[in-house]
């Protein structure tokens, strides 16, 4: 394992131990970075109006789009670390 995926998993554990709750804003922006570090591209289909939460969501993870993983995983470790 990379020293970058090290730290990206000591990231994601920091992740659930932060001192205070992000607000919704950065809690998207997390997310979206960990699914274009793990998955990559969003390739799913945009939920529809009804689902705002899954919407938000999407938006989140689609806004990384041709980031590639390395850059997503960096930018993770970056914003957790402000977090922290």
């Amino acid at each position: 394992m990379s020293d970058l995926d090290t730290q990206f998993q000591a990231a994601v554990a920091n992740s659930k131990s932060l001192s205070e709750r992000p607000d919704n804003p950065t809690l998207l922006k997390i997310y979206g970075l960990y699914k274009q570090a793990t998955e990559g591209d969003n390739g799913a289909a945009k939920p529809g109006f009804s689902d705002l939460v899954g919407r938000a969501k999407w938006d989140a993870w689609n806004a990384n789009k041709g980031k590639s993983a390395d850059d997503a995983k960096q930018a993770y470790i970056d914003l957790i670390d402000s977090l922290s």
